[in-house]
């Protein structure tokens, strides 16, 4: 542990010198609810001991809330937290997310980091990667937290199979069409299958119309389609690239996105090009797109908006390929520093923020629940648009979460660029991107 901290307060040096600063690259009636409960929200696990009330203790609780989230976590969530655990004191602290992972690592590497975090999921493997966070596997109740949430949301803070953090809220995307253009293509229902998208798209073809709806050359637009198609990133423990990201069914997959562009039935957002994709599935130009729930809760919020992305739009898990119907996974997790002040505290807390209470609160708050009976919970009479995304989070996947995965994924966004622009074959690109990320896993 102390050279793991050495390490943080080099880094933490580096990062001040540099001033650096990082960036967020995210856009941000499901399965079998499990019958494994956490702590209850409302009692306090009778095995739990906590000080008297004259050792009443604080939590500092680092989060990145925005106005309107921030408001249900001050005004409802840490009254009904203290009130149930009257010995423990709730102190929120909002950050900026510009530079902030830097923050944390100096805060770590200077023993000044707070006890709790809710932090961007592909943060987690890289920090408990520096000794920042606490392990959690043989905590009280660890078990029943991990049985009672989604599996894909978990995985995100898995690291050398030991668990560092709880999936604090999700999201997902899945298919969104235009219910006009879909009927111009012939249908009246979405399309279930890969096969069926791609002939709606050539249906719309010569109305000069676009119906395979891959928002950008990046991870988070391309993966759901190349998972979809058969293709992997890694093996199952993501501990290997060659073989998985440049095997047969990754090439096929990567070549059949390339011919859908090359055939024209790829929305042009994907290379950059207009309209967004936003505008090109209101107008009807696109057929379909993939997006989170926000794409519903913004559109429903904006007053100026003529567009009722409830009536005009069809909402469906993400067509089936080869590989199945996959979505990508993004959210936040929720974190404990390995040198919290307070860690039995900071675990109490961690445990009760996952129960069903807790979590079908910040339903208000626009969170996807990470616990499965609070997400099939969700009255979807309120929130029409949001079955689909509860369902599609039983297949969606982690983006590969270790460590190097924000280097893997420069290489991954590159390589993919370079073979749909045909500047490479998709054999090239993908063995050129394998070699490129082994060599980062094995550094």
């Amino acid at each position: 542990m102390r050279r793991q901290l050495s390490c943080l307060v080099a880094l933490a040096l580096v990062f001040v010198l540099a001033a650096c600063s990082g960036g967020n690259s995210e856009e941000s009636s499901g399965g079998n609810a499990s019958s494994a409960k956490p702590a209850e929200s409302s009692a306090k696990s009778s095995e739990e001991k906590s000080p008297s009330a004259e050792e009443q203790v604080e939590i500092e609780y680092w989060h990145t809330y925005s106005d309107s989230e921030e408001k249900v976590l001050v005004e409802k969530i840490k009254p009904m937290f203290e009130s149930a655990y009257p010995n423990i004191k709730l102190k929120l602290t909002r950050m900026p997310y510009e530079g902030l992972k830097d923050q944390v690592i100096a805060a770590v590497a200077g023993d000044a980091a707070p006890d709790l975090m809710r932090m961007d999921i592909i943060w987690v493997p890289e920090l408990a990667s520096k000794g920042a966070l606490k392990k959690l596997n043989d905590l009280p109740g660890f078990d029943d937290v991990k049985a009672s949430v989604f599996e894909s949301p978990m995985q995100t803070n898995f690291y050398k199979g030991d668990y560092y953090g709880v999936p604090l809220n999700t999201n997902t995307k899945i298919a969104v069409y235009n219910a006009d253009t879909l009927k111009e293509a012939g249908l009246d229902h979405a399309p279930a299958t890969m096969e069926e998208l791609v002939q709606a798209a050539r249906a719309l073809k010569g109305n000069n119309k676009q119906g395979i709806g891959i928002s950008g050359i990046h991870a988070w637009g391309l993966l759901p389609y190349f998972w979809s198609l058969g293709g992997q990133v890694t093996n199952e423990d993501y501990t290997k690239v060659d073989g998985y990201l440049n095997s047969q069914a990754s090439i096929q997959a990567l070549e059949t996105i390339i011919s859908w562009n090359e055939e024209g039935l790829v929305i042009p957002a994907l290379l950059g090009g207009e309209p967004g994709s936003w505008d090109g599935l209101k107008s009807g130009q696109y057929m379909m797109i993939d997006d989170g729930p926000w794409f519903f809760s913004i559109l429903l919020g904006d007053a100026e908006n003529k567009f009722n992305p409830i009536e005009k739009t069809v909402r469906a898990l993400l067509p089936s390929g080869p590989g199945g119907s996959r979505s990508v996974v993004g959210g936040e997790d929720l974190v404990s520093f390995s040198n919290s002040k307070h860690p039995e505290e900071a675990w109490t807390f961690m445990k009760w923020m996952l129960g069903e209470e807790p979590q079908q609160i910040m339903v208000e708050a626009g969170m996807v629940p990470t616990n499965k009976n609070a997400a099939n919970a969700i009255d979807t009479t309120k929130n029409p648009y949001i079955a689909p995304f509860i369902e599609q989070l039983n297949t969606a996947l982690p983006r590969t979460p270790i460590p190097q995965w924000g280097e893997m994924e420069t290489i991954f966004n590159l390589s993919f660029e370079k073979a749909i622009r045909g500047d490479r074959t998709a054999t090239e690109a993908l063995n050129d991107a394998a070699q490129q990320m082994t060599a980062l896993l094995s550094e």
